[in-house]
């Protein structure tokens, strides 16, 4: 047995964890001859639904509504899943493996042999509105950053580099790596995961299971397999499985700007008359409403959608619950639509930066993005500006 294989015994149930690098083609091979080898009851799987139809169904982003999308405010969601997916696969490019061939190959083995299987990972819209929900503000920018230069990143890795990840040393490394810099992403992403994971594996049918996962969930998959079979921890992972509500802080942070603005202007009235209000009115205007523009600029936006930008920005942040990039990013899909060569390449164009503005929906979602942060600078500029007019 390899070292990215675990054989535990657990009870009168036999389970066989096999970790993969999910761009490597060893790991593909190794799947399918674990299964073969073992023949197994079931075989469980690091997916969820929604990960296997779209694996069983690539063309299924055909099928995208991207205002839909934005209105649902799932465009943040969006725009990181194909974010990280696009690191994923541009990392697998030079090996000549997709993102999830090691599951795909598992699955079709598993049918081939008259196995059942079982998606026993968590839906990602869940893990990923997790990740943003338990992190600080300061949290979230380090997340932002870390998205966009993953976007961004066009350092090659060798096949060699992909295997290396498999080996225990490599992940905890890159698990204490992230644990140090973003730790609520960790648990969300690592730690509730290998949760989710050792439930769905401990709940499939049968005497003997075989489990496909990610080799950085090996350890803590395996503590909670054995936590299960001694029974000093339940394996209800319903808790983890909810999106938790904001908490008063994030309330409390979502109503920090418009009211500051608003108590800013009214004491500008008194302190000072009208006309210094209204120049500090002007002067918020002025940076919320430019920097959301400058943003949709930069993202290439239509001019219409530039213009909302501008115009949109100040009632956003009046209202924080509608956020500048609802308005750019619908006016952008409503005078660029997208078209059916960009829904047939969005899986190829969203691995460069080429392709992020070629794409009507890449750059819809561009628009979104950068109007959003846009306006959320010109903020943070303009707050210190009216307090200083107010001397």
């Amino acid at each position: 047995m390899s070292q990215t294989e675990k054989r535990l015994i657990l009870g009168d149930r036999e389970i066989v964890l096999v970790g993969t690098a999910h761009i490597s083609q060893e790991s593909v091979e190794e799947a399918k001859q674990v299964i073969i080898t073992e023949h197994p009851d079931c075989v469980a799987i690091e997916l969820d639904d929604q990960r296997l139809a779209s694996l069983k169904n690539p063309d299924s982003w055909k099928q995208l509504d991207i205002v839909k999308v934005l209105k649902d405010g799932k465009g943040f969601l969006m725009l990181a899943n194909l974010v990280l997916s696009s690191f994923q696969k541009r990392l697998g490019a030079d090996v000549g493996v997709k993102p999830g061939d090691e599951m795909k190959a598992a699955i079709a083995c598993a049918e081939e042999n008259g196995i059942p299987t079982a998606m026993v990972d968590r839906p990602i819209q869940t893990t990923l509105r997790r990740a943003w929900a338990k992190n600080s503000f300061w949290g979230k920018c380090k997340l932002l950053g870390v998205l966009v230069s993953s976007a961004f990143e066009t350092e090659e890795v060798s096949a060699e580099e992909i295997e290396n990840l498999k080996n225990s040393s490599e992940m905890d490394s890159m698990m204490n790596e992230m644990a140090e810099y973003l730790p609520a992403v960790k648990q969300v992403l690592i730690d509730e995961r290998d949760q989710y994971l050792a439930s769905g594996i401990w709940n499939a049918a049968g005497k003997k299971v075989v489990a496909i996962l990610g080799a950085g969930h090996l350890p803590g998959v395996e503590r909670h397999l054995n936590a299960y079979a001694a029974a000093t921890e339940s394996s209800d992972v319903s808790e983890i499985n909810v999106i938790p509500p904001a908490g008063i802080g994030a309330k409390v942070a979502g109503l920090i700007f418009p009211v500051a603005i608003i108590a800013l202007l009214v004491a500008g009235f008194f302190t000072s008359g009208a006309g210094t209000s209204l120049n500090m009115l002007i002067q918020w205007l002025l940076w919320n409403g430019s920097l959301a523009a400058l943003g949709t600029l930069l993202a290439a936006g239509h001019p219409l959608a530039i213009l909302t930008g501008f115009v949109g920005a100040p009632i956003a942040t009046i209202n924080p619950v509608i956020g500048v990039g609802l308005f750019t990013g619908i006016v952008q899909a409503t005078f660029v639509k997208p078209k059916i060569k960009d829904m047939e390449s969005l899986n190829d164009d969203v691995t460069s930066v080429k392709g992020f503005y070629r794409n009507r929906i890449l750059r819809t979602l561009l628009v979104f993005f950068l109007s959003s942060i846009g306006g959320m600078i010109g903020n943070f500029i303009a707050v210190p500006n009216l307090i200083a007019s107010l001397h």
